[in-house]
């Protein structure tokens, strides 16, 4: 059976599938044409984040039994499609908690402490000490959207900064996990009305898409700030741009982003800070996204 690999992943992976007895392809600059005429020559398919499984690919894809995504998000594959071809599709969202929970709080402390400022200051020859009044974390309310794995993991980190901790999620939340943060699970909006820090941490579906919107900007607390490492349009960039240019949120850290590279006003704001969708570019991360894919991959197979 062949595998094609069509974005960057893990030595490890690759080792996994080609151990496992799997002739494997990789390809991780694969075109988007390229990969229409290649699929249907394939078995299983692993991607991350850059190739997108579309209809067309996996009606292409007449061997197409296995979708493997190395990472967590699930938007970039037409899922419906792939179940009504049967075809198994298995993600690894347990791999890149750790590494997302520790850049969210990285984005909170530079917004906090307005690191980047310094950092361009300096390297620009200027000496910027009296613009650059922070604040401390500690004693801060730190508002949850999400509490799957990465959101929990992030709220623990925040407990340790000696956070005040609220919580938003549609499901029913664990009694026990909830003691264990010390949180209080509130209504959306009351939490961003309280709420000093606002973190996002909820997959991308038609009800997520526009979660925060020009409506819940204008609840959000007078210079409160919003850091977003989950999918861009879970934020209404537009909205989020007037928010921040008319200053009622004082900042906002951005992952993530409606296209990316992103193409929107929001990005060149001073009081945005920006990176190019790193979440779980760890070594760690990627190690085991890449050994977990592959081991899925596998069993969906009926290999294991």
């Amino acid at each position: 059976m062949r595998v094609l690999v069509c974005d960057p992943v893990s030595t490890r992976c690759l080792e996994v599938l080609k151990d496992a007895g799997l002739e494997v392809s990789y390809q991780p600059k694969i075109s988007a044409e390229d990969l229409i005429k290649q699929i249907p020559e394939y078995d299983a398919v692993i991607v991350r984040s850059r190739t997108k499984i579309t209809s067309s690919v996996i009606e292409a894809g007449k061997k197409l039994r296995v979708i493997g995504r190395a990472g967590a998000g699930l938007d970039n594959i037409d899922t419906k499609a792939a179940l009504a071809r049967n075809i198994i599709v298995v993600n690894t969202p347990e791999s890149s908690t750790q590494a997302v929970a520790e850049l969210t709080i990285g984005l909170m402390l530079s917004l906090a402490r307005k690191i980047p400022l310094g950092d361009r200051g300096i390297k620009e020859g200027r000496w910027l000490k009296s613009e650059m009044m922070g604040i401390e974390l500690k004693g801060k309310t730190l508002g949850i959207i999400g509490l799957g794995r990465i959101g929990r993991r992030v709220g623990a980190i925040a407990k340790a900064f000696g956070m005040k901790i609220l919580v938003y999620d549609k499901r029913k939340l664990p009694e026990k996990l909830i003691k264990l943060l010390s949180a209080e699970v509130v209504d959306i909006d009351t939490l961003l009305s309280k709420s000093d820090f606002v973190t996002l941490h909820v997959p991308l579906t038609p009800e997520t898409r526009h979660m925060i919107s020009r409506e819940r900007l204008a609840k959000m607390k007078k210079g409160a700030y919003l850091i977003n490492t989950s999918r861009g349009e879970v934020v209404d960039e537009e909205a989020l741009y007037e928010a921040l240019k008319e200053g009622w949120l004082a900042g906002a850290a951005l992952d993530v982003f409606k296209q990316e590279p992103p193409t929107s006003e929001v990005v060149k704001l001073p009081n945005v800070i920006c990176t190019p969708h790193i979440g779980a570019q760890t070594v760690e991360a990627q190690e085991a996204a890449g050994e977990r894919v592959a081991e899925k991959v596998i069993k969906a197979l009926g290999l294991r």
